[in-house]
C-alpha cells in the first residue's frame, strides 16, 4: 500500500511517499480503508520537527476516516463496510483525560497516523459516521470538529442566549460558529479578511470585526454588546490574542483555551478572571465518548462541516503548503 512517511531528508517539505506493507489486524483491532484525511495547525508544528524526537518515519496527520477493510478476533461492534473515523486519542475512551493518554495521540511523537491507504487500530477508538456526512467531511471531524464541541458545550455549556467570541475562520472556529448557530447563542466573528467575515455572516456570525481595520478589537467587542463581553471565547491565537481575551470576557463567562496560532510567548495577566468569577477551560481535543456525542448533535441538526479545498493523495505536500498560508476557511482535505 502507499503511505506517507515524515522525512528530514526529503526536502522541504519533509514527506516521503512510500510502498509499505498492508497491516493485519490483530485481536481487537479493525482494518479501515482509509478516505480521506484532514490537516490541523499541530500537523505543521510536526512537519516543522522532522528529525528531532523520532518522527522520521512516522505516518503524520490524526484525522481520517473510512471504511472497515478487515477485522480481528474478538470484535463484535464493527462489521466489514462500516463507515467510521477514528478518535485523536486512540486510548481515551471516556471519563476523565489522564496525561497517560498523551502518547496515543494519532500522528504525534510515538503513534503513527492516518495518511495512509490502511491503517489498523483498536475497534473502541473509532466511532461510526454521521449518515448524513460523506468521508470527506468525516475526516475533518476527529481534532477541529470534537475540540470545539468538548471545549464549548461537554464543558462550557453554551447554549440560547450565550454569546460567542471565535477567532478566525479555521477549523475550530468554524465548527465553533456552526454549533453557536445551531444552539441559538449569538456569535461575534474577528478576522484579518472581510471576504471570509462575509461568508461567516452566512453561517450565523452576527457581529463581524476585521481586527486589521480595527486593532482593538476587544473594545469594539465591548461596544458592540453593551459593555458586558460575551460568555465564552474560543481561545485560538495564544499570547498575541489572550490579553484581549480576558478583556472581552463577560462576568461568568467561559474562556476555551486552545491553540497557539501565534507562537508561545509571554503569559497574560488572570487577575481578571477572579473579579468576573470567569473560568478558563483548557481543551486539548476529546475522548470517543466526546466524538460520539458530537456526531449525534451534528446528525441533530443537519451540521455540514465546512470543506475548503480538497487535494489527491500524490497532492499531500500541496495540501500541507496551503494551510500554512493561511488563506484557508474551514478544513484543508486530502481524499484518497
Amino acid at each position: 500500500m502507499k503511505a506517507y512517511h515524515l522525512n528530514g531528508q526529503a526536502g522541504g517539505a519533509g514527506l516521503l511517499r512510500a510502498e509499505v506493507s498492508k497491516p493485519e489486524p490483530a485481536n481487537g483491532e479493525v482494518r479501515i480503508r482509509v478516505e480521506a484525511v484532514s490537516l490541523n495547525y499541530r500537523d505543521l508544528l510536526i512537519l516543522d520537527r522532522v528529525g528531532q524526537g523520532g518522527l522520521n518515519g512516522r505516518v503524520p496527520l490524526s484525522d481520517g476516516a473510512g471504511v472497515v477493510d478487515a477485522i480481528g478476533a474478538g470484535v463484535t461492534q464493527w462489521r466489514v463496510g462500516d463507515r467510521v473515523a477514528a478518535s485523536f486519542f486512540r486510548d481515551w475512551v471516556s471519563g476523565p483525560f489522564k496525561a497517560s493518554y498523551v502518547p496515543s495521540s494519532l500522528g504525534g511523537n510515538t503513534m503513527d497516523g492516518m495518511l495512509a491507504e490502511y491503517v489498523v487500530l483498536p475497534a473502541n477508538a473509532l466511532v461510526s459516521v454521521p449518515a448524513h456526512l460523506s468521508s470527506l467531511e468525516a475526516a475533518t471531524l476527529p481534532c477541529a470538529g470534537v475540540t470545539a464541541f468538548h471545549g464549548l458545550i461537554a464543558r462550557g455549556q453554551m447554549g440560547k442566549g450565550d454569546t460567542l467570541l471565535v477567532q478566525g475562520t479555521g477549523g475550530v472556529a468554524l465548527f465553533g460558529l456552526q454549533f453557536a448557530a445551531a444552539l441559538g447563542a449569538r456569535a461575534i466573528v474577528i478576522s484579518s479578511s472581510d471576504e471570509k467575515l462575509a461568508r461567516a455572516k452566512a453561517l450565523g456570525g452576527s457581529i463581524l470585526i476585521n481586527y486589521r481595520d480595527t486593532p482593538d478589537w476587544d473594545v469594539a467587542l465591548m461596544k458592540a454588546t453593551n459593555g458586558e463581553g460575551v460568555s465564552h471565547i474560543l481561545e485560538l491565537g495564544g499570547p498575541g490574542t489572550y490579553d484581549r481575551s480576558l478583556r472581552s470576557v463577560a462576568s461568568g463567562g467561559k474562556i476555551v483555551q486552545i491553540g497557539v496560532l501565534t507562537g508561545f510567548g509571554p503569559k497574560p495577566d488572570l487577575a481578571r478572571l477572579q473579579w468576573e468569577n470567569a473560568d478558563i477551560i483548557g481543551v486539548t481535543v476529546g475522548s470517543v465518548e466526546h466524538f460520539t456525542a458530537m456526531n449525534s448533535f451534528l446528525s441533530e441538526h443537519a451540521i455540514h462541516p465546512i470543506v475548503d479545498r480538497v487535494y489527491g493523495f500524490d497532492e499531500a505536500p500541496e495540501a500541507y503548503a496551503y494551510l500554512r498560508t493561511g488563506s484557508h476557511f474551514g478544513k484543508v482535505v486530502v481524499e484518497l
